[in-house]
């Protein structure tokens, strides 16, 4: 029976503890934890569970009845608490955002590497049948090499999101929607094609005035190799200012588009090279019958990953999303990052004496581009 503690109790707790109980039979959660004990003395009423509560995590750290962590606090204390607990011999998963900077994520690593234990952080999408199916397709090469892709990460909040006492700073958040809500897709893209070469982008803040940080970003990203023909493109646009939330990642081939949500497209050329009224239905056709031939998942989302990472300490194997995921991911935000602040094409990977490295690299560099203007301890989030 693998031993679990919860490590804040916001919003996204919700989803480890659901996920941990759907297995009774591998796990018990022992320790819930928040700097507001009140929260934690909440969740543990709401879901009734025997755990105990403490206010901060370093009075847990060498408790003996903790096997597994789950880290759910503001991306800004992820690379300290996880280090802590790996050097106290305990399993970590953390969510994502990994870390605050590439070199956090490093120092990490580095703690799992000596520790021998366990180290995975949150892409609970991946878990999804029409995602991880979607690469599956990718990987097969049935649409040829990938020449565009679309990444649209759009979100809408509204102006009270960054009256939370820890939203709305580079201190503490780290970052804006490229960070805390593109990284969902931005970690789909480097899963499916890897890192890119190349990377120019523009950052701005449009409609949240009691922020420092960026509501909307846009990306054009260039590859070379692997499954993407020499000089394709990527565009990745981060928001919080689309209504209706329409989310998508297309990749467009030399022989076919898909898509999540799925899509296949095939179009078939004129003798002039314009398309024609009819598609390429049997390419269509293949691919969508290897989509839908493919098995469903026994777990998803947040259950599905935590059903990973309890294989992984059970059966003494990485699991499937690693620290190394987590910093790739990381690092293209950060990439990011400094070519909309530098205005500047960045390549990759970014060197350890790039001032954005470090937490306190982009944090100097960053544009404020408003002042934080409220703080408020819970807004139920």
């Amino acid at each position: 029976m693998i031993s679990v503690a919860i490590i804040g109790a916001g919003m996204i707790s919700k989803n480890h503890i659901n996920g941990y109980l759907a297995f009774p039979e591998r796990c018990k959660i022992t320790h819930i934890v928040d700097i507001f004990p009140e929260k934690a003395e909440k969740k543990k009423r709401e879901f009734n569970l025997d755990a105990k509560v403490s206010s901060s995590y370093k009075d847990i750290l060498n408790a003996a009845d903790i096997d597994l962590v789950s880290i759910c606090t503001p991306p800004f204390c992820h690379a300290e608490m996880t280090v802590d607990f790996l050097n106290a011999g305990k399993n970590v998963l953390v969510e994502k955002p990994m870390a605050a900077s590439i070199e956090e994520c490093g120092t990490m690593i580095a703690a799992a590497e000596k520790s021998g234990k366990v180290l995975s952080v949150v892409a609970q999408n991946r878990f999804r049948d029409p995602v991880f199916n979607l690469k599956k397709v990718l990987d097969s090469q049935m649409i040829g090499k990938i020449a565009h892709a679309q990444v649209d990460s759009f979100w809408w909040r509204g102006h009270s999101y960054y009256d939370l006492w820890w939203r709305g700073t580079w201190e503490k958040e780290g970052g804006g929607c490229t960070l805390n809500h593109a990284v969902h897709h931005i970690d789909m893209l480097c899963w499916m094609l890897g890192l890119p070469k190349r990377v120019s982008a523009v950052i701005s803040n449009v409609c949240h005035d009691n922020a420092e940080v960026e509501d909307i970003s846009a990306a054009i990203l260039q590859y070379d190799g692997g499954l993407c023909a020499k000089g394709a493109l990527a565009q990745v646009t981060s928001s919080i200012v689309h209504h209706g939330e329409e989310q998508q990642i297309i990749f467009q081939g030399e022989k076919a588009r898909i898509s999540w949500p799925w899509k296949v497209m095939a179009n078939l050329a004129q003798p002039n090279g314009f398309p024609g009224g009819e598609k390429n239905t049997e390419l269509m056709d293949q691919i969508n019958n290897y989509f839908e031939s493919l098995p469903v998942l026994s777990h998803t989302l947040h259950e599905g990953q935590i059903d990973d990472v309890l294989s992984a300490i059970e059966n003494g194997s990485q699991p499937m999303i690693t620290g190394e995921d987590g910093k790739s991911t990381i690092e293209l935000i950060t990439a990011i990052y400094k070519a909309g602040t530098e205005q500047k094409i960045v390549y990759l990977p970014l060197q350890k004496d790039d001032p954005f490295y470090t937490a306190a690299g982009m944090k100097e560099r960053a544009p404020r581009f408003y002042n934080k203007t409220a703080s408020v301890n819970d807004n139920d989030q």
